[in-house]
């Protein structure tokens, strides 16, 4: 039963004793101070428990509107307007102002929403000015980062490099983390990821693993990753034996004897062939030769593997070059059939290397043997630097092993002579 009692209100089951701290007659008022809100005496009002049962009842309407308060929480109340309509409201006090928050009309907004929507705003500014734990946002997925990242950095690739980035994220990378989130990805999942790929793939872990550093550094660039965090920091990659082959002066012969069996029916193939040989140069480059780079005595190649690069030509070089047939619908020096891309020189490489009883041997061994011959012949390391086209001393380094075996014979053959000159050895 609903009834006015004096200036009280009261309602059926929520009712309590006039004048009473918990009666509908008390308000407790909101007084901040220099803190935050603290319920107080005030101006005499309405309290009941607002809950949905009572938000359904009819309650009295007046000229102007009115407010009850919750019994339980401080704060929130619900406004009953002269249009029949009632709203949930939040009052609160944050940093000396008050506010008055409308949650929703009662009919629209559950009580049970409404409290809990009261009770975090007036948490939240409960809280205000304490720290608070920074906010982290949902980072993308790798597999949908990675295609950020090639749009904005695979621009200033070089077509080589492009390739072999792809073929380890597409290969490694991608089925071991594309689906973690960018940054979610720890030092610990890097070891269980090298880990995974020992003994049968230490060689494409040991190339993916910078591109995979390459892909968290972006990250954090763009501040979808704590910055230092990059977890592939620091992770050893596998060691494995160098793949240098170095040709003897036998199996040089035996290349020399089946280039000349081969002339008459692949002629581009042998003189390209034969400038990897004398030149030393790297396969790609003589494989996208054109003739305008042609300058004798030197091949001036805009770019490279290194950048712009000076290729020294000898006589040997100079005379194959001047043997090789020139086509006028195209500059390259070594065009495949159709005239559109350099020839194809894996699909002889490796029936030649066969045919001269060299499996083993790959075409980038060319140009190892090319440093290690000019060791042989007392070549300083730095002259074979430049005609190898390094740009740092230390590539060239790995070769001086090969420099302390030819100083090594020349200390025996140098001591046998002075061991036959004091009449130690016949």
């Amino acid at each position: 039963m609903l009834g006015l009692l004096g200036s009280g209100y009261a309602v059926e089951g929520h009712m309590v004793p006039a004048n009473d701290r918990n009666s509908a007659t008390f308000d407790p008022g909101f007084d901040m101070g220099d803190g935050h809100m603290v319920p107080t005496r005030r101006k005499p009002g309405r309290r009941a428990l607002l809950d949905g049962n009572f938000a359904r009842r009819k309650l009295p309407l007046r000229e102007t509107e009115y407010c009850i308060w919750d019994t339980e929480l401080a704060g929130f109340g619900l406004r009953v307007r002269p249009t029949g309509n009632y709203y949930w409201f939040v009052r609160l006090r944050h940093r000396c102002k008050h506010r008055r928050i409308t949650l929703g009309r009662s009919d629209e907004l559950a009580a049970e929403l409404a409290r809990a929507q009261a009770r975090r705003l007036l948490a939240e500014v409960a809280l205000d000015g304490l720290p608070k734990r920074a906010v982290v946002k949902a980072t993308p997925i790798l597999s949908d980062f990675v295609d950020t990242y090639w749009d904005d950095l695979s621009r200033v690739w070089k077509a080589s490099t492009t390739k072999r980035n792809w073929n380890a994220w597409k290969t490694v990378i991608a089925p071991a983390f594309g689906a973690m989130r960018v940054a979610d990805i720890l030092p610990a999942d890097i070891h269980r990821w090298r880990d995974d790929c020992a003994g049968t793939r230490e060689g494409l872990f040991n190339r993916a693993l910078p591109v995979l550093a390459a892909l968290l550094k972006y990250a954090e660039a763009l501040r979808l990753r704590r910055k230092g965090s990059n977890p592939c920091r620091g992770m050893p990659r596998y060691k494995r034996e160098p793949k240098e082959r170095y040709l003897t002066p036998t199996e040089y012969r035996r290349i020399g004897a089946a280039l000349r069996e081969q002339e008459a029916a692949y002629p581009a193939q042998v003189a390209l062939t034969r400038l990897l040989l004398f030149t030393g140069a790297r396969v790609g480059e003589i494989l996208n030769l054109r003739w305008e780079w042609v300058q004798p005595p030197r091949l001036l190649l805009p770019d490279s593997k290194t950048g712009a690069k000076t290729i020294w030509l000898n006589s040997q070089a100079l005379e194959v070059l001047e043997g090789i047939e020139r086509h006028e619908d195209t500059s390259l020096v070594f065009p495949n059939r159709a005239r559109t891309r350099p020839l194809n020189f894996d699909n002889w490489w490796l029936p030649f290397r066969a045919r001269c009883a060299l499996p083993d041997v790959r075409v980038h061994d060319l140009r190892h043997s090319f440093a290690s011959t000019a060791i042989m012949d007392n070549v300083p390391l730095a002259t074979i630097g430049r005609l190898l086209g390094h740009v740092l001393p230390e590539t060239t380094a790995k070769y001086a092993h090969l420099s302390d075996d030819v100083i090594g014979d020349a200390a025996d053959r140098i001591a046998g002579s002075l061991a036959q000159a004091i009449g130690l050895r016949p």
